[in-house]
């Protein structure tokens, strides 16, 4: 069941919240390294006379890299806070990028070490936010309105990132540009660190336990879960590569990704716009079922106009299951551990959608660009069935506070949501 926001209560109302605004703007310059760092990386390879073997080497390297330090440092942050942790991560993670630029490709190993040293700390300044959204804003529908401004934000920064790369190359060169974007990185987390609300949050109090967030039966669903979303996403991007390939106009490329990233907008918009009744998990089934059926259309393959408006609609429950799937990571994250569970959100994600590139790329060789396209579907529909296998966990929150709570601990001393006038209570 949704009912309309009122007026006060849509996007601007979160962003007129004290930092809320410095916040999401913080951490998205903070994660434009990560988010342009593919593009990047061959744009630089294939400046210096490498070839795309290599290129494709070393974002192989900084992929892998950066899934293993994002559940770490997001259990460092919940142990040690923020500033102790982001912040340091963000300067050696550009220091990587910085000797990659400043040495060139001439010797592999230190290229390759310069990388994994990039990837390795990246900053889990995605998971740091989301465990910030309640202390900041207070109510439960509020904070599940920033998850949804956050997935918008997302299809933002991934669509101007890589056109904001593009423009320091033309100005200047690949490795201005690697140097640039990743001082930019560094600022954005200087930014969210010296915020009030990161320098006085801390975790809940935690079990110790060496799984950490994934003793938690009903989050390992959901990652098992968000692993197909992410190959079904995957698997997309070269399937449309294949596609205008078979058009003969390479642009066309451009304008699927550009279409996907617009339905994911327009649907993070609608999303947040409403104010959702009823336990989010049951919704997430629903959302990833729409995302799964929104994919299967793209097996069609038309024309370029009308493969255009189907790209537009695959997007369009994206964003919404991904903010749906934030509450939930929120609701089953053990207590103390809510910045490593976004943390493996993040990984697991990146994870299948590097598995559903490598495996699009042989079905489109062996059987056509149709069937590359079919993997995002069945990647969909797995997504959904896994949902749905594990129903029972999913329904059972690990802790029987409401969302947000755990990352509300230590915070809740300076009360910064119930000094402007907000209860600290959904």
């Amino acid at each position: 069941m949704a009912t309309e926001a009122p007026a006060h209560g849509g996007y601007l109302d979160i962003l007129r919240a004290p930092h809320a605004a410095r916040l999401l703007a913080g951490t998205l310059v903070g994660r434009l390294p990560h988010g342009t760092g593919p593009v990047a990386l061959t744009l630089f390879v294939r400046d210096q006379g490498g070839s795309y073997t290599l290129a494709g080497g070393l974002i192989a390297a900084y992929g892998i890299a950066t899934a293993l330090g994002q559940p770490l440092l997001g259990r460092a942050v919940d142990l040690k806070g923020q500033p102790r942790v982001q912040l340091p991560a963000a300067v050696l993670s550009a220091l990587g990028m910085a000797l990659l630029a400043l040495t060139g490709i001439g010797h592999l190993g230190l290229a390759y070490a310069a990388v994994v040293l990039a990837g390795l700390f990246t900053p889990p300044l995605e998971g740091g936010l989301r465990a910030l959204w309640p202390s900041v804003l207070g109510r439960e529908d509020r904070v599940h309105r920033a998850y949804a401004l956050d997935a918008v934000a997302q299809e933002v920064m991934f669509t101007a990132g890589p056109l904001l790369l593009t423009l320091l190359v033309s100005l200047w060169s690949p490795a201005a540009a690697l140097l640039v974007i990743n001082a930019l990185g560094v600022l954005g987390a200087l930014a969210v660190v010296l915020s009030e609300p990161s320098r006085t949050w801390r975790s809940a109090p935690r079990e110790a336990h060496w799984l950490g967030a994934l003793r938690s039966p009903g989050l390992l669903a959901l990652l098992g879960s968000f692993f197909f979303v992410g190959l079904a996403l995957g698997s997309i991007t070269v399937a449309a590569v294949a596609y205008a390939d078979d058009r003969g106009t390479p642009s066309v490329y451009g304008w699927l990704m550009a279409a996907l990233g617009l339905g994911a907008l327009l649907g993070g918009v609608a999303y947040g716009a409403r104010r959702w009744a009823g336990a989010p998990e049951r919704r997430l089934r629903v959302l990833v079922l729409l995302l799964a059926v929104c994919y299967l259309p793209l097996v069609l393959v038309p024309g370029p106009a009308a493969m255009t408006g189907l790209s537009v609609l695959s997007g369009v429950f994206l964003a919404p299951a991904l903010a749906c799937a934030f509450l939930v990571v929120d609701r089953h994250a053990p207590r103390g551990t809510v910045t490593e569970a976004f943390s493996w959100l993040v990984t697991t994600f990146g994870v299948g959608s590097a598995l559903g590139s490598a495996v699009a790329g042989p079905v489109v060789e062996l059987a056509g660009t149709a069937s590359g396209f079919a993997v995002a579907g069945v990647g969909g529909l797995v997504a959904f069935a896994v949902l749905l296998a594990t129903t029972r966990v999913l329904d059972a929150p690990t802790a029987p506070e409401p969302p947000g709570a755990g990352a509300r601990h230590a915070a809740d001393a300076d009360a910064p949501a119930a000094a402007h006038g907000e209860k600290n209570t959904p």
